[in-house]
């Protein structure tokens, strides 16, 4: 690519962004509507597109193939991403590579339902109880911009804590890790789209993952703009995890967490501009004047095609499989922003890895994740000079 066209590029790529940040100073008035116009139907034709160019490749529940590249994808998206990092921070003040600003991290607890019927009881849903655990509410990345100009997606990091049994990475014993982000697909349908866009996002031209025409990704932009939008409150959003994980032997699913009552999510000062930790401001306001609860649903898989293992750009469709309530995620009233807290999400690591056996991460991206989320994490503490810490729930700050 010669200077001129990059030239070119960034210029449409900082219009285009441009727009984006004026959309969101207005979003939240117009997006109700949008939302109940579009996004039902929007997404249904979409998946439907994205559908219909997917050949089925006739696996089985639960089953997993291989990309013969895998490797090599993987070895790409960590350089370009660790160079990101490098790019974007100094040593010492180095973020996630993904899921990179901090809203917050605060305490929390996960119980489990007694009335499980029995496909569902595997793993952490065998029997009722409940765990403590560490909630990370986090931006989507791979900056740390004012909230109002992110691009609208929120992530999810749920460790539990005191999970028995052995586990699937052994840098941490006793913990069981759930994440998620805002929109119901991933970013990228695999691991080989997505070293096209760690390719583009470190040349700081993210957009044109989705826009090149030589290898255009519409549909995920699609999928990505009727789920995305102007965030009022971490606490007020739902969270799926996009990707599939075991939930027992030859039985797959995926799961979400859903907002189970209704928290402040009016933005102070729009559509000028607001606060630029706002959305933390907001989850202040929240926890401050009581609990915050999520259900955990779980979707098992049960179609192979239409609910695929290794592309995580298609949405599994409730008509085949509903949501099923399986725990109750409790955030109690806290105060949590002092700097030694938020300091705290540093030394934590999320990584679907740190599992029981019972939910074993499934598909290619998670198989990715498995060596990108460690040697990221090594990364950026070992630049911070911090060490990794596997949390125990007694911490105090």
């Amino acid at each position: 690519m010669t200077g001129g066209s990059v030239m070119d590029l960034r210029w449409l790529h900082g219009a285009l962004e441009a727009g984006l940040h004026a959309e969101r100073r207005i979003d939240p008035w117009i997006r109700p509507v949008l939302d109940w116009a579009l996004q039902r139907p929007g997404t249904w034709l979409v998946q439907a597109l994205i559908n219909a160019r997917r050949p089925d490749e006739g696996l089985a529940l639960a089953e997993e193939r291989l990309d013969p590249q895998e490797t090599q994808l993987l070895e790409q998206i960590i350089a370009e991403m660790r160079a990101h990092l490098v790019q974007d921070f100094p040593a010492g003040q180095m973020e996630r590579a993904g899921n990179t600003k901090t809203h917050a991290l605060v305490r929390g607890e996960l119980s489990i339902r007694a009335d499980l019927p029995a496909a569902l009881r595997h793993g952490i849903f065998a029997s009722p109880r409940t765990f403590p655990a560490w909630v990370r509410f986090g931006g989507p990345g791979p900056h740390v911009p004012p909230d109002i100009e992110d691009v609208g997606v929120l992530s999810i990091g749920v460790k539990l804590m005191d999970v028995p049994g052995p586990k699937l990475l052994d840098d941490e014993r006793f913990t069981q890790d759930f994440t998620g982000i805002s929109c119901p697909t991933f970013t990228t349908p695999n691991s080989r789209e997505n070293a096209v866009l760690q390719y583009w996002s470190r040349r700081e031209l993210g957009l044109w993952y989705f826009l090149d025409p030589r290898r255009p990704h519409i549909g995920d932009l699609l999928m990505q703009g009727l789920w995305s939008k102007t965030q009022g409150n971490p606490l007020g959003s739902a969270y799926y995890s996009c990707v599939p994980y075991l939930l027992g032997e030859g039985q797959a699913m995926q799961y979400s967490f859903v907002p189970a009552a209704p928290v402040e999510m009016r933005i102070k000062r729009l559509p000028l501009r607001p606060s630029p930790d706002y959305l933390r401001e907001n989850m202040i306001k929240t926890l401050a004047a009581g609990d915050a609860l999520f259900t955990m649903q779980l979707q098992l898989q049960t179609d192979p095609h239409r609910m695929p293992i290794e592309n995580a750009s298609v949405l599994w469709p409730q008509s085949l499989s509903p949501r099923i309530p399986v725990a109750t995620l409790r955030i109690p009233r806290q105060t949590f922003d002092s700097p030694a807290q938020l300091g705290f999400a540093r030394n934590l690591s999320f990584n679907p890895w740190h599992c029981i056996g019972e939910h074993r991460p499934l598909g290619n991206l998670n198989r990715a994740r498995r060596w990108l989320y460690q040697e990221l994490s090594r990364f950026r503490q070992s630049q911070n000079g911090i060490e990794h810490v596997e949390p125990s729930g007694t911490e105090r700050f």
